[in-house]
């Protein structure tokens, strides 16, 4: 018996992994939250499935609860979370259950609603000379943060930006980050990104607040911030420079022999 955490995307049935789906489709039990995840993604299995809980109104101890059932009788379980498991899945408080109660488990990457939203923007989040670095986070709320990792901390680098769970806070976030990186710098807010009704609003530091306000954002969206979201002055990568040669690509100059 084994459970699996998988990757449910941000949505979008379509999103899922291959393996994810084929897992899915396998396990006797499912596990999913109603509040985070689409019906749709379970739809396929709703037939076939001997239990479907939806763990939104459940607690740790009640879903272990479930699992430890299905251990002694031998049955898998598909735990689903949504995006990666890796990223706010708290999967490390369900895995130190499972290790104490000697329940085999595994992990299935799924897309994050980073990718997802940096894939309805139509933007790479790294450019070269503007940022080759993206910090996940999400702003201090019950969760407490050691001072290292607040937001005012981090947003020294001057990296991209992608806050979670925050957008009730964007107020506050703007304040923190207008010293680190100006007023003109790009704002994008991602709502539901992949669901049907999913939408978005791009601004800027100085007017993103009223924007996210405009559209009434209060829950399941992503904020990102960096000047990778508005700008042309960035330089081409080195990896199909013709002038750049790399183990898989020799330099031909004028002439040289192609063969």
């Amino acid at each position: 018996m084994t459970v699996y955490f998988i990757g449910a995307g941000p949505g979008d049935p379509d999103l899922m992994t291959v393996k994810a789906v084929k897992t899915i489709e396998r396990c006797p039990i499912i596990l999913y939250a109603g509040s985070l995840i689409p019906t749709q993604v379970i739809d396929s299995v709703r037939g076939s499935a001997e239990a479907i809980y939806d763990t939104a109104q459940m607690n740790l101890d009640e879903t272990t609860a479930v699992i430890e059932q299905a251990a002694k009788e031998g049955k898998d379980v598909a735990r689903l979370q949504s995006g990666d498991p890796a990223l706010y899945g708290a999967i490390g408080e369900q895995i130190r259950r499972l290790e104490a109660l000697d329940i085999d488990y595994d992990v299935i990457p799924g897309v994050s609603a980073v990718a997802a939203s940096a894939a309805l923007l139509r933007k790479e989040l790294t450019l070269s000379g503007v940022s080759q670095t993206v910090i996940m986070t999400r702003y201090e709320g019950k969760t407490p943060f050691p001072e290292r990792e607040r937001l005012p901390a981090l947003a020294q680098s001057g990296a991209t930006l992608a806050i979670h769970l925050g957008v009730t806070r964007i107020h506050k976030i703007v304040e923190e980050l207008l010293p680190h990186y100006g007023e003109d710098c790009p704002v994008a807010v991602c709502y539901r990104t992949s669901w049907p009704d999913q939408d978005y609003v791009v601004g800027t530091l100085a007017d993103i607040v009223a924007k996210v306000r405009e559209k009434k954002f209060t829950r399941t969206s992503l904020i990102l911030v960096g000047h990778v979201l508005d700008t042309e002055d960035f330089a081409d990568s080195y990896l199909y420079d013709k002038g750049q040669a790399h183990i898989f690509r020799k330099i031909h100059r004028q002439g040289d022999s192609k063969k």
